[in-house]
């Protein structure tokens, strides 16, 4: 892929990086809850890996997240094996052993289903990965026929099948897309709202507590972290417009 990159692209991706985490922390700042922090998750799908290492040095950013996983495979061989990788697309069945050989995949953040979590814990325990995965569960929080993920009223099932029976996973929270143009209820995006009352069924019912949510990106992570986001993924604000998708990179 090529690592090479300008002082220019490196500073301009410095300073959009900058921006971004001054937004998040004046965001969680005007919450009044000094406890609460939030990670900052760099899209970077259809970048070149020289955006990456760009962002790696100047910034040291850690967290990045990929759609593709034969985008992910190969820039996880080229760059540091210290990056947190987040994978943030739809995960099929027959890559999931692919994902799960990543040495420093941080968390799959795209488990949509029983039957998917049983696939990736297989995988992980052929790959003996020194400690369980990281997954969130991905739910359909807008109930939009055209994205991913679980209804709300099924991932309570899900949670449970994962606790219960994936000993190579481990269950780290949950994530949405949401809307776009989300018909806003007294402040409050519903979508991020329903995520919110996910984890809070599921974390009565297994007796845990510590689940994230991953919910905002580019044009909402302001009002995610309002109403209680862990986790935000950016992408377009930091390395600006992508190029048109190539279906060989899936």
């Amino acid at each position: 892929m090529g690592l090479t990159y300008t002082a220019e692209r490196a500073q301009e991706i410095a300073d959009n990086l900058a921006g971004v985490k001054a937004k998040l922390d004046e965001t969680l700042q005007s919450k009044g809850t000094s406890t609460q922090t939030a990670r900052l998750v760099a899209v970077s799908k259809l970048k070149p890996a020289s955006d990456i290492l760009a962002a790696y040095e100047k910034s040291g950013h850690r967290n990045f997240g990929e759609n593709y996983v034969q985008e992910l495979e190969e820039k996880s061989k080229e760059l540091p094996g210290d990056i947190k990788w987040h994978f943030i697309g739809s995960l099929q069945s027959n890559k999931c052993k692919v994902v799960a050989a990543i040495p420093n995949i941080f968390v799959v953040e795209t488990v949509d289903s029983a039957k998917k979590a049983t696939t990736l814990d297989k995988a992980c325990a052929a790959a003996a990965r020194s400690e369980p995965l990281r997954i969130f569960l991905q739910v359909n929080t807008s109930g939009e026929g055209s994205k991913s993920g679980m209804l709300p009223s099924g991932a309570l099932e899900v949670a449970q099948h994962v606790v219960s029976t994936c000993s190579h996973l481990k269950l780290a929270g949950l994530m949405t897309i949401g809307s776009p143009n989300p018909d806003l209820e007294n402040g409050e995006n519903p979508d991020f709202k329903a995520l919110n009352e996910c984890r809070t069924t599921i974390q009565d019912a297994l007796k845990i507590n510590d689940l994230e949510l991953s919910m905002g990106m580019s044009d909402d992570f302001e009002r995610a972290l309002l109403q209680g986001s862990t986790n935000i993924r950016v992408g377009s604000t930091i390395f600006g417009s992508r190029p048109p998708f190539n279906k060989t990179a899936a």
